[in-house]
């Protein structure tokens, strides 16, 4: 039976592999999902016959509990509610990891001192991973509304972690771990994923939400080694290492080290002027006009952003798409790897709406052929297309690569009002002369463009 087992530990492990690898393509991504999805039924049922294994109505409850909510929030909740979604359920990865951690420490039976550090580390990682988490849904969520920042913060949270690795460092040693230290352990871990997430601003989530993701998958492999699991060290290390890459991509794409992301309270109230804001004013354009530059232009790019996401323009917005299309303009969404609340978000939407996949354009393959374009329509974008990323060294994004949409001959900026957008920078591309604003709701202003252009 235990050969059985392993060779079903290791197919599922497969699965999860393919599964990571499918879904690095949006064409293949809904097949890597299903592949992956088989692994984790595999892995779930042979857990079943583990020798030694009880406690089956307890395990079938959780099962249903579980995989019930799971079902209802994934058919239920919006796709601009996604990214908090992520968050609170990668959390709870964590947090099963930190769980399983604190069982095994209170048997205080292991097989070696190395399976006790382990223990203990992965309970570390796991506690910070799923406070952290859930600070990061309720800001997301809008729960948490502002971002909590107080002088010699830093200083606080270092000693925090610091008391968090002193326990732990008790923890490894001992040869039967006292309840009192386990507690003040995890609760030191717990309040130091709360401390470290609450002065990050909106603005970073989509990098937050990548390094919890990995610290979980970390957790978990760790995890996987004390309990002799092997689904789980490999579902584990394969998590940990994709979250670590993607949070250096993102990191990569905002142009700021991770550290600078974790310390800097950048996007918790930033208030940086634009450079051209502060000579120009914003020029407003209606919605006939602005039908009749997309109608008589030979290219339109479109640059949505997280306000798309909120309007759930994306269905008017690709219906406005095939619209232009049949009059001969040639039309290309550009996505920026920041864009939205999470990474992929934007592909995600565009997706669900139809958009076909060789239509989108990341910022390598669409930024040198913004000056080609008659238009540049932004949807809800803000920071991914702010010129002064370019021009500021003063500004807190200076550095960032954007979307060049500045350079197109005509700019089109989507927006429900005149305030700075999620992280409270001034956007610059607002005040340009060839930059035309067009207030209101996205998904609105969508249906108002497809009206005007089958009026023309």
């Amino acid at each position: 039976m235990n050969t059985v087992i392993q060779l079903s530990y290791f197919l599922a492990a497969v699965l999860f592999i393919l599964g990571l690898k499918r879904m690095s393509s949006p064409v293949t991504a809904r097949g890597g999902i299903v592949w992956a999805g088989a692994g984790m039924v595999v892995a779930t049922l042979v857990t079943f016959f583990w020798p030694g294994m009880h406690n089956y109505g307890w395990m079938m409850l959780a099962i249903v509990i579980g995989g019930g909510a799971a079902w209802y929030t994934g058919k239920k909740v919006a796709m601009t509610d996604m990214p908090q979604m992520i968050a609170i359920y990668n959390g709870m990865g964590g947090g099963a990891a930190a769980a399983i951690a604190a069982v095994e420490l209170m048997r205080g039976e292991f097989f070696s001192t190395t399976f006790q550090v382990l223990a203990v580390l992965g309970a570390l990682i796991g506690s910070v991973a799923f406070s952290g988490s859930m600070i990061a849904f309720a800001k997301l969520q809008g729960i948490i509304r502002k971002s909590l920042i107080f002088p010699n913060q830093q200083l606080l949270n270092l000693l925090v972690f610091g008391g968090a690795l002193v326990f732990g460092l008790i923890l490894m040693a001992a040869d039967q771990p006292g309840d009192s230290s386990i507690f003040l352990f995890f609760l030191l871990a717990l309040a130091f994923g709360v401390m470290m997430t609450v002065p990050i601003g909106g603005a970073d989530m989509p990098v937050v939400i990548s390094l919890f993701n990995a610290l979980t998958g970390l957790a978990v492999a760790f995890e996987g080694f004390v309990l002799g699991n092997a689904a789980m060290i490999i579902a584990g290390t394969v998590v940990g290492s994709a979250g670590t890459l993607l949070t250096q991509l993102m990191a990569k794409a905002m142009n700021r080290s991770l550290g600078n992301v974790l310390f800097s309270g950048f996007g918790a109230g930033a208030t940086a002027a634009a450079e051209q804001g502060e000579e120009g004013i914003m020029k407003e354009v209606d919605a006939t006009d602005a039908a009749v530059m997309m109608a008589y232009a030979d290219k339109v790019i479109i640059v949505p952003g997280y306000g798309m996401a909120v309007a759930q323009a994306q269905h008017k917005v690709w219906e406005f798409t095939k619209a232009l299309q049949e009059r001969g303009v040639t039309v290309k969404f550009a996505i920026h790897p920041v864009a939205g609340r999470m990474p992929g978000h934007m592909n995600v939407l565009l997706a669900e709406a139809g958009v076909p996949y060789d239509m989108i354009y990341d910022l390598e393959e669409i930024n040198n052929e913004f000056p080609q374009a008659d238009v540049a329509l932004v949807i809800g974008a803000n920071d991914v297309v702010n010129p002064v990323a370019r021009s500021n060294p003063e500004s807190p994004i200076y550095g960032m690569p954007i979307l060049d949409a500045d350079k197109a001959k005509n700019v089109i900026v989507v927006k429900r009002g005149r305030g700075k957008g999620f992280s409270g920078i001034e956007n610059g591309l607002f005040f340009l002369d060839n930059t035309r604003m067009l207030y209101g709701d996205g998904q609105e202003v969508a249906g108002k463009l497809i009206a005007e252009l089958k009026q023309l």
